[in-house]
């Protein structure tokens, strides 16, 4: 009976944590971002951020926003994690939520960060949820329709294992590429100056239009209940890979902007 349980209670964990609601890159993913925007960084604005976060990277606070998602103190900030849209739409187009979104969000975490008013504690917690949201808003998922959860009741197969479509985009490809963000981040493309310029271009809004694009290609990428396996990763990884890199360089964009 002992032999029996430890092997069902695996499965139940899997069975259950493969059908909850992911609304995030998976850790891997957002310390990619948050590594790459380092790199990106002037003197200066990384002078003001290390002071802030004391020393901790942006990698390491990038996850915070997910983490903090445990304490009901803090469930007004969920749905700044992501936008809902029809495909047809733009964000200026789209209804909007009453209790904010991406958006919204980011444009608040800006203007306690640009507030000479603000204490430090505001501006280390918005500094974090900053971090964490540039990168939610470049994972294709995070702009999708209000119906299906952003695909996160979309069910396909990973492999012959049940998941969702946001997860395939949040975690399932980057963690079976079995390399750590480091390396992740040490291996994006070499862009040349005005690769990086035309990246940078552009305002939040229409960051969200561009990476809804992406999301129209997603959601035409699968059928439900399919079985996705290595034609699937070798199809879109390059993109997972692209929207980490602009999110990272998007990233350091906003910060040199806030702390230049």
């Amino acid at each position: 009976m002992k032999i029996k349980l430890l092997v069902l209670i695996p499965f139940l964990f899997f069975m259950k944590n493969s059908s909850d609601e992911a609304v995030f890159w998976g850790k891997n993913g957002h310390r990619v971002t948050g590594k790459i925007a380092e790199k990106h960084l002037t003197r200066k604005a990384k002078r003001s951020i290390d002071k802030l976060l004391k020393g901790q990277s942006l990698a390491f606070v990038s996850t915070y926003a997910d983490e903090i998602k445990s304490d009901k103190k803090y469930n007004k900030y969920y749905s700044w994690h992501y936008v809902n849209m029809n495909l047809d739409q733009n964000y200026e187009e789209a209804e909007k939520n009453p209790k904010g979104d991406l958006v919204t969000g980011i444009d608040a975490c800006i203007g306690v960060l640009k507030n000479k008013m603000s204490s430090e504690e505001e501006k280390v917690f918005h500094l974090k949820m900053l971090v964490h949201l540039i990168g939610d808003l470049h994972q294709p998922m995070h702009i999708g329709r209000k119906e299906d959860k952003g695909g996160n009741n979309i069910q396909v197969e990973w492999f012959g294992r049940g998941t969702n479509l946001h997860r395939v985009w949040d975690t399932n490809m980057i963690d079976d590429w079995e390399m750590s963000y480091i390396e992740l981040a040490d291996n994006a493309d070499d862009l040349s100056k005005r690769q990086k310029e035309s990246i940078e271009k552009g305002t939040v809004i229409d960051w969200v239009n561009e990476v809804h694009e992406v999301t129209n290609e997603v959601y035409n990428s699968v059928k439900k209940g399919e079985n996705l396996r290595y034609r699937y990763s070798y199809n879109h990884f390059g993109t997972v890979r692209t929207q980490l890199q602009k999110g990272g360089i998007r990233l350091a964009k906003v910060l040199n902007d806030i702390f230049d």
